[in-house]
Order: structure tokens, then sequence, then C-alpha cells
């Protein structure tokens, strides 16, 4: 049986190339806001629809993650107490919350965006993270950026 586990390590070596050019593109992205995609895709020798394709699911890991900022959205069912379990399991793993919004809800769901301070003291963002996207509720989780 397989582990339901959404993210993996892997060493470089083991991530097909198509991956490593689309992390490739969006360091020469933050580099140089001046740039396209597609300038950036052709710099790099991968497609447009590549890029867009994988650019939410690969991030280079930092070995200095600490005292970095991760921001990421939560659709959530509109339940009392929701809201505040997904910031109790933020406090459980020591991490510090930045900035929070939640909107207006729409057909009983709403979402839930949070800046999050990755601290020296902070566990392990992988769990922290599936931990959220299991609550009952929760919808999904997706990281809009790492600074």
């Amino acid at each position: 049986m397989l582990d339901e586990s959404k993210y993996f390590l892997v060493k470089k070596k083991a991530v097909p190339e198509v991956l490593l050019k689309v992390v490739e593109a969006k360091k020469l992205l933050e580099s140089n806001k001046n740039l396209t995609i597609q300038e950036v895709a052709e710099k790099v020798g991968i497609s447009r629809s590549s890029y867009y394709k994988y650019k939410d699911d690969i991030f280079q890991l930092q070995e200095n993650a600490k005292g970095r900022v991760i921001t990421f959205v939560v659709e959530l069912d509109d339940e009392p107490g929701l809201c505040s379990i997904v910031l109790n399991l933020i406090a459980k793993y020591h991490a510090n919350i930045i900035t929070i919004h939640q909107s207006i809800p729409v057909n009983g769901v709403a979402l839930l965006t949070l800046s999050v301070n990755i601290l020296p003291t902070t566990g392990d963002i992988s769990l922290m993270i599936q931990e959220i996207e299991g609550s009952q509720g929760v919808h999904y989780l997706k990281i809009l950026a790492r600074e």
C-alpha cells in the first residue's frame, strides 16, 4: 500500500530535467523582473506550458529555510472554529504568523491567506502543511510564495 505523502525529498540527480529547468526559470524571473515568462522559458529550454504546469509544484530546498517567510492560501469550509484549528496547528509547530486574511465566505467556503515566518524553533514545515491539509473541512492548501 502506498504512503499518502504529498511531499518528497529527492536528490537533484533523481529530478526530471524539465523540473530543474522550471526552478532555473523561477530564479531568472526573481532576479530580473523585466523578463517575460516566454523569454525565460526559451532561455532555459522549456515550453511556457511546462513552466505553468510545474511552477507551483517544485521549490528548491533551502538549507537555511529558518528565518524565511512562506505565504499560502487555504480553502476551508465556513464552520465555527475551523480557522482557529489552522492557527493552532501553526502555533503547534512554533511558526510565527505575520499576516492573516480570511475572505468573506461564498457558498459556505472561505479562503484563508497566511504569511508565516519560519523560526529557528519551527518544527518540520512539511508535516505542518500535511496536518493543515488533512484537517476536516480543509479543501486544499497552496503555497503562493517563499521569501
